[in-house]
C-alpha cells in the first residue's frame, strides 16, 4: 500500500509569508511516512517561524525513532503561551503512518482530522493527554488502522473558519462544510490524488472567502492510501550496444506508465522494436525541443536539455507548458519511479556551444531523484545500464 501525501497552502490576504508550515518525510527502509502541519498564532513572519519550529522539531523527533506521544508532549510543553490571548503560539497535527496501515495521529489545537472510508466519515476514539504545565493544552492521540482507499484530511483553522460572520456562513465553513466539499469531490473523482485534492480544497476555501480574500492562512494536508502508480523513464543508450534489445524489451513490457527522454534513446527503441517515432509540433513559446509520439509510450521528450529544465521545475514547484513541464507532471503523477539511465557517452553533451549550466545525464538524474524523494515523497530507483 502506498501512502500518498500532499499539502496545499494559501497565505492570508496581503501577507508575504505563510503563517502555517508543513513538513514531511518518507523513510523507505521502514515503509513509513511522517507528516506534520503546524499553525502559528496570527500571521506573517512571526507565525511562520513558530510554526516552522514546531513542525520541524516534531519531524526530527520522529525521524530519530522517538515516541510520537512523548515527542508531542515535549513540544507542547516547550511552546510559549501568548500573554494577551492565553493560547499557544503554535498548534499542530502529526501523522505517523506505516504502509501496513498502522497509524498514530496526534493533534493539539488544530481542527479535528477527517477520516473517510467508502465515502463515510469515520469516528475513531482518542486518548486525551493533559499538558502537565499548561491547563489549556490538551493533546488528542489516535491509534487507527488505515486501508486501501482511505482518505485522511488535516487542515488549519483558516479552512474551517473561512467566511465567519458572513450571512451564508455565520460560523464559518466549519468542519461539516469541509466534509461535504470533500465527499462531493470524491463522488466525482474517487481516485483523485492527494495533491489534486488538497489543491482543490484550498481553491474552494478561497472561493468561499468574501471577495476571495482569506482572513487567515489556510492549509490542507491530504493522505490517500492506494495501490502505487508505477512509471519508468528510459534515458540514454546502454553502455554495451549488444544490450540494446534486452533493455528496449524490458522497457516496453514494463507494467506501468512509460516515458523516454532523449532522441537517441527513442531511436534505439524504434529500431529494436520496429515502432515508429514521430515528432509533434513544438510549442511556439517554448525554448525547449518539442515532444514526440511512439505507440505504447506515454511521453517522449528530448534528453539532457529537457531533464535539466525538469529538475529546475521540480525544485521551484513552478513550470511552463513545455516538454519539461509535461515530464514534471508525468513524474508527479507517479508514486514509484524507475529510471533506466544509459552510461554511453553522448558527444552532444560536450559541445562547447551548449549552455554551461547543462549537466551530464547522471548528475541531473541524481538531482531529480533527490528532489522527488525529499520534496514530493516519491519512491525512486535508478539503474545505470
Amino acid at each position: 500500500m502506498f501512502i500518498d501525501v500532499a499539502c496545499s497552502q494559501k497565505k492570508k490576504y496581503n501577507q508575504n509569508a505563510y503563517g502555517d508550515f508543513f513538513t514531511s518525510g518518507r523513510f523507505a527502509h521502514m515503509n513509513r511516512v511522517v507528516a506534520v502541519l503546524s499553525d502559528g498564532l496570527g500571521s506573517g513572519i512571526k507565525a511562520n517561524i513558530l510554526a516552522c519550529m514546531t513542525s520541524t522539531m516534531l519531524l526530527k523527533f520522529l525521524e530519530n525513532h522517538a515516541d510520537i506521544e512523548t515527542s508531542c508532549e515535549i513540544i507542547m510543553n516547550s511552546l510559549p503561551v501568548c500573554k494577551v490571548r492565553g493560547i499557544s503560539y503554535a498548534t499542530f497535527s502529526a501523522i505517523d503512518c506505516f504502509e501496513d496501515g498502522t497509524t498514530t495521529i496526534v493533534e493539539e489545537g488544530n481542527p479535528d482530522f477527517i477520516w473517510i472510508r467508502n465515502q463515510q466519515v469515520q469516528t475513531p476514539t482518542c486518548e486525551i493527554i493533559q499538558s502537565k504545565n499548561f491547563k489549556n493544552r490538551r493533546m488528542k492521540v489516535y491509534h487507527i488502522t488505515l486501508q486501501k482507499g482511505d482518505r485522511v484530511i488535516f487542515c488549519s483553522d483558516g479552512a474551517t473558519q473561512v467566511a465567519m460572520g458572513s450571512k451564508l456562513y455565520p460560523l464559518g465553513l466549519e468542519r461539516k462544510g469541509l466534509i461535504q466539499i470533500i465527499q462531493d469531490k470524491l463522488a466525482q473523482d474517487p481516485t483523485i490524488s492527494s495533491r489534486d485534492l488538497s489543491d482543490y480544497l484550498v481553491r474552494q476555501v478561497e472561493r468561499i472567502a468574501p471577495n476571495g480574500q482569506l482572513k487567515d492562512d489556510t492549509s490542507v494536508m491530504s493522505i490517500y492510501c492506494r495501490e502505487p502508480r508505477q512509471s519508468i523513464i528510459f534515458t540514454g543508450p546502454p553502455y554495451y550496444q549488444e544490450k540494446d534489445n534486452f533493455y528496449a524489451k524490458s522497457f516496453i513490457e514494463f507494467n506501468g506508465k512509460k516515458a523516454i527522454s532523449g532522441g537517441t534513446t527513442a531511436n534505439l527503441i524504434s529500431r529494436e522494436l520496429n515502432i515508429p517515432v514521430r515528432a509533434m509540433a513544438p510549442t511556439h513559446s517554448s525554448k525547449l525541443p518539442g515532444l514526440y509520439t511512439m505507440e505504447g509510450v506515454d511521453l517522449v521528450t528530448e534528453g539532457i536539455l529537457t531533464l535539466t529544465k525538469t529538475a529546475d521545475y521540480l525544485e521551484s514547484g513552478n513550470y511552463e507548458e513545455d516538454a519539461a513541464g509535461a515530464l514534471m507532471q508525468f513524474l508527479l503523477d507517479s508514486d514509484c519511479i524507475y529510471f533506466l539511465v544509459g552510461a554511453q557517452m553522448n558527444k552532444a553533451h560536450y559541445d562547447p556551444k551548449l549552455p554551461i549550466e547543462i549537466e551530464i545525464r547522471k548528475t541531473v538524474i541524481r538531482k531529480i531523484k533527490t528532489i522527488l524523494e525529499d520534496k514530493y515523497l516519491k519512491k525512486v530507483d535508478v539503474q545505470f545500464i
